[in-house]
């Protein structure tokens, strides 16, 4: 054990006899109500009892005798610590001849009880993830099976090992990129340290054939100018393997838009409800038109 010089242990009697006060005063709660309503003074100069308690009716101990200690502080110690020898437990937290005394910091005795308190132990900041998905997965719902890789505590409360698990993510129908899906205390473990939350953050894969809006689906059909002015018809391809045939009678201007009810992307938080599908058309203009070809065409249509 460390040697510690006779000042140091004078101060070190002092503070138990402190903290031995104020956790008689803590522990008893008649005592306790006078010091939450007076304080210290209160303790020092009330009478216990009655309605004669306050600073100016006498002492706890009888009137005029003031508050005082008659318990064995090497006592309460050591229902704290498990000994009566409080320089072992200086030694064990870094204390030292001419170390001060930091583990009586704050516990200034009765008047220290109203300082803040120690604070428990935090939590681990959140591990954000992107889980890509495709847009037929977005469409249909899917379950996805993350690996994870986390450092837990074992069981002496201070080794750290790394430990796999894998994680289902169950994909709802209709979700939007930037949902955010949860797994509370997941993630990495250390001592005094609440576990990490891993999160995972929806990204929605780039589509060969369609761009999501919102709860709709846009599809760029591309139509020659003799279609456009004519008619034709547009195929398409859903989400859930169909082809829709639809016929287009009417003139298709460029950037045209035709809706087709219901055959967008489920709504997540309307079951059975779903967006549209949006027919937003290209028309290919001939890069060269021919004299004689004009000629009809001038014909054909109206100035």
């Amino acid at each position: 054990m460390a040697w510690f010089p006779w000042p140091l242990q004078v101060e070190a009697e002092a503070k138990f006899k402190e903290i031995a006060e104020a956790y008689d005063v803590l522990s008893d709660k008649e005592k306790r109500a006078v010091y939450d309503k007076y304080g210290e003074d209160g303790l020092k100069g009330a009478p216990m009892g009655g309605e004669g308690v306050g600073p100016a009716a006498g002492g706890m101990g009888g009137a005029g005798g003031g508050y005082s200690f008659h318990g064995d502080p090497h006592k309460i110690f050591s229902q704290f610590f498990g000994t009566t020898n409080p320089f072992s437990v200086f030694e064990e937290m870094g204390g030292g001849a001419g170390g001060g005394m930091p583990m009586f910091a704050g516990m200034g005795g009765l008047g220290g009880m109203g300082a803040p308190r120690p604070r428990g132990p935090r939590k681990g900041d959140p591990v954000v993830t992107r889980l890509g998905c495709t847009l037929e997965e977005l469409f249909n719902g899917a379950t996805k099976r993350m690996k994870v890789t986390r450092q837990r505590l074992q069981a002496d409360g201070r080794t750290l090992l790394p430990e796999e698990k894998v994680l289902e993510i169950h994909v709802k129908a209709g979700w939007k990129a930037g949902t955010k899906v949860t797994f509370e205390n997941e993630g990495d473990q250390a001592p005094g340290v609440i576990p990490a939350d891993i999160v995972f953050v929806i990204a929605e894969k780039p589509h060969p054939r369609f761009a999501r809006e919102g709860n709709d689906l846009v599809f760029r059909p591309r139509v020659s100018l003799l279609q456009a002015l004519t008619e034709c018809t547009v195929s398409v391809r859903t989400l859930d393997d169909r082809v829709l045939s639809l016929p287009c009678n009417e003139v298709l201007a460029p950037g045209y838009e035709r809706r087709v009810r219901g055959e967008g992307m489920p709504v997540s938080k309307s079951p059975g409800s779903r967006g549209d599908l949006v027919l937003r058309f290209d028309v290919a203009f001939p890069a060269h038109v021919a004299e004689d070809k004009r000629e009809l065409l001038r014909r054909a249509l109206p100035a």
